[in-house]
């Protein structure tokens, strides 16, 4: 039974896809995790850069012009697209572990259901850049099951001019709309369709506000045309028995067992 968060909560995120939580990070809080991505972009931080994919921001906009997806230092920059699996950097991944994240996964997955993390992830669209997402549903054709969740995380204000999140709120019902896509990219009849034949709002947060999303949520974002940048912290929390055809191992985040890593 989930004690964080209301019946009444539940059936907003059940029916709509989505759930602002509020803010859950404090101040401080947030100011630790805004230095410590700027240090990881400008190569100050103390980890392995080999262990985390990096990628540059598109230099037009366009997504098919990012950067290679590629782990490893890209070079001293703000201007990284992605910087993923931050699972491995100890100030995220406490925040991963926070007990209102954990609920909100025992009350997905089930009580005791060990979990992992798909993908631990920083998003950013640097001032005047940004790269235009596409619509589409977060799903992965090479995993024996489909991660449910994502909890993103704004560290800086997610303004419409600065390219927050869009959504169809209730799209999540359609089910999987493009499966033959290995990252579940709607074609582009399928996001005429889609944007044409049901409304979308924008999820605009403060900063340290956060938003429970379903994978299936049908949602884009555009680029940033203000002075500040969009950054923020997204985390795909999945049932750690999933298996991928990828042969990856994925970070136990909750449960007892006292092992690392699930394949």
């Amino acid at each position: 039974m989930s004690t964080l968060l209301s019946p009444e909560q539940w059936q907003h995120y059940e029916r709509d896809g989505y759930l602002k939580l509020g803010k859950v990070l404090s101040d401080d809080a947030l100011a630790t995790l805004q230095q410590r991505i700027n240090d990881i972009m400008l190569g100050k931080a103390d980890i392995d850069y080999g262990r985390f994919l990096m990628q540059l921001d598109s230099p037009d906009g366009q997504y098919n012009n990012a950067g290679a997806q590629s782990k490893g230092f890209k070079g001293a920059t703000l201007a990284y697209r992605k910087i993923q699996d931050l699972e491995h950097d100890p100030e995220f991944m406490v925040y991963m572990q926070r007990p209102l994240f954990r609920e909100i996964c025992a009350c997905i997955y089930g009580q005791g259901t060990p979990v992992a993390a798909f993908r631990a992830m920083f998003m950013n669209k640097p001032a005047h850049q940004g790269t235009l997402l596409p619509w589409h549903q977060d799903r992965w054709s090479y995993l024996d099951r489909d991660p449910l969740i994502t909890i993103w995380t704004a560290l800086d204000p997610a303004t419409v001019a600065n390219g927050c999140v869009e959504v169809i709120p209730g799209s999540h019902k359609r089910g999987l709309l493009n499966s033959k896509h290995v990252s579940g990219f709607l074609t582009e009849e399928q996001a005429v369709e889609a944007s044409s034949s049901e409304e979308s709002m924008y999820l605009e947060l403060q900063a340290g506000e956060v938003v429970l999303l379903h994978n299936w949520l049908l949602h884009r974002s555009d680029t940033n045309s203000t002075d500040i940048a969009r950054r923020a912290f997204s985390v795909c929390y999945m049932d750690a028995r999933t298996k991928s055809s990828q042969d990856e191992n994925y970070t136990l985040i909750f449960e007892d067992d006292k092992s690392e890593n699930y394949a």
